[in-house]
């Protein structure tokens, strides 16, 4: 089962910069992340979303990949395979951005902008969905960071490490 982490930060770029750091990790088995989106939120209190995954770009690729395979294959019964292939892609790529930007995945977009409308003005918020991670490690290279936690699916214990962590401080032994 995912995760849902939701840190707040002061400043605008602090976001990009720790989900950078996060890739990294990532890269290096420490954590997988199924789903990460970035907000910022501009001095004037409007609200972009960043999200790592471009499903626009990603449905655009596989629907030109497919669609110029069937077109191809159509065009060789037509005995013109490269009118085939030429169409097939152009009539892939359209539907497959179509349907990549119709589509959802990970975070739902609307609690994301929901809760970027709470954040205070030339700040950012890091949301993550991670489906594993090496607990110790990846507090270990967020220490100091200076965040806050604003929403979590962590237990008590996990939310209060993750919080200690990012102001500096030792975690509060858990009572029994």
């Amino acid at each position: 089962m995912s995760d849902l982490i939701v840190i707040g930060f002061d400043t605008p770029d602090e976001a990009d910069k720790v989900l950078v750091k996060l890739n990294g990790l990532k890269k290096e088995y420490l954590i997988d992340l199924e789903d990460a989106v970035v907000v910022v939120r501009d001095a004037a209190g409007k609200v972009h979303l960043k999200q790592s995954l471009n499903l626009t770009a990603i449905g655009a690729s596989s629907g030109l990949l497919s669609g110029a395979l069937w077109g191809g294959l159509v065009g060789l019964l037509f005995l013109n395979p490269l009118a085939g292939f030429a169409i097939g892609g152009a009539v892939g790529a359209g539907a497959g951005a179509l349907s990549g930007s119709l589509t959802d995945y990970g975070i739902d977009d609307n609690f994301i902008k929901s809760l970027g409308d709470t954040i205070a003005n030339n700040s950012s918020a890091l949301f993550v969905l991670v489906r594993k991670v090496q607990p110790e490690k990846v507090l270990a290279e967020f220490e100091g960071l200076r965040g806050r936690v604003l929403k979590t699916s962590l237990s008590p214990e996990q939310e209060a490490k993750l919080q200690a962590a990012l102001s500096g401080a030792t975690a509060a032994p858990a009572a029994s």
